[in-house]
């Protein structure tokens, strides 16, 4: 299996279409479909319906996709920290949550963008579980997470901050009316919980203890990834979500928050797998972050 057979392949993936594949990677069409008809051969599994109009894949197609995307992006990146490995520039890759407190990982990435004009962030979104599997595959350099993580695979630095968890509803509920939730005020109400809160081992242990009965005993109505999402479902009268504060700007809107009591809350840290082979970047970028929030 070559890397320019899995480019191929991708791009069809892409495109769902031989013809604007061939032309997107500049080949004649029956050189693409004779390529990747020899990748079926080598697998021995069929990778692609071929319909009259579009191009589907089949369910091993689809791991390969997931698999594709995953090699050829660490390649790309590989590539990029050897061609600058005599400067500091290049790529920094980040995987991170939603916290008002990702602006203290920006504010030090700025300082050092200053003093190095080639590096670039980019900045990886995703929930905790989705976030911790990026970096176990190489995929982005740096996790910024909530939870316990596990010590004999990841250093981690606990950020000086602490988020606190809110409950997020409608300014026309009676529960509204309360300046703190407690436990026994969400008895039988619809909960909305983010995936990694139901998650054991991270938030959900935490919250959990503090409803003070397990998930299979509440209502719980759904649960989301992104807190933007969480206030649609909310406004849409699906539930009363359990998030942190300040991620959901409810100033002139319909929607707001009351403190849980007694309160709770979550500290973010940033994560790294041990043995981590950096590059010049973002080995600069952890030594900055180290000098900042290591203790002294």
């Amino acid at each position: 299996m070559e890397l320019r057979v899995l480019k191929y392949f991708l791009t069809v993936a892409q495109e769902e279409s031989f013809s604007r594949a061939a032309e997107k990677l500049h080949l004649s069409q029956p050189t693409l479909s004779r390529q990747l008809k020899e990748l079926e051969d080598e697998f021995g599994k069929q990778l692609l319906i071929r319909e009259p109009r579009r191009i589907l894949l089949t369910d091993d197609g689809q791991l390969l996709r997931r698999r594709a995307e995953e090699i050829l992006s660490l390649v790309k990146k590989t590539t990029g920290e050897l061609l600058h490995s005599e400067e500091i520039s290049g790529d920094i890759r980040i995987g991170a949550g939603e916290s008002i407190h990702f602006a203290l990982l920006m504010k030090t990435a700025q300082k050092l963008r200053q003093q190095h004009p080639g590096l670039r962030f980019h900045i990886i979104s995703g929930d905790g579980a989705a976030t911790m599997t990026r970096l176990d595959r190489g995929l982005i350099d740096f996790a910024f997470v909530y939870g316990r993580l596990d010590p004999a695979k990841y250093h981690e630095m606990p950020l000086p901050v602490r988020d606190r968890w809110v409950l997020l509803l409608r300014r026309d509920d009676e529960l509204a009316q309360r300046e703190v939730i407690r436990a026994e005020n969400l008895r039988q109400k619809p909960l909305l919980f983010s995936r990694q809160s139901l998650s054991t081992g991270t938030h959900g242990d935490e919250l959990q203890s503090w409803l003070q009965k397990p998930l299979a005993e509440l209502t719980v109505a759904g649960s989301y990834t992104l807190a933007y999402n969480a206030s649609l479902m909310v406004k849409e009268g699906l539930g009363y979500a359990i998030t942190l504060d300040e991620l959901i700007n409810t100033q002139g809107s319909s929607l707001c928050t009351r403190p849980l009591e007694p309160p709770i809350f979550a500290v973010p840290t940033i994560a790294w797998k041990r043995n981590q082979i950096f590059s010049k970047a973002s080995q600069a970028f952890l030594q900055a972050l180290q000098e900042k929030f290591s203790p002294a």
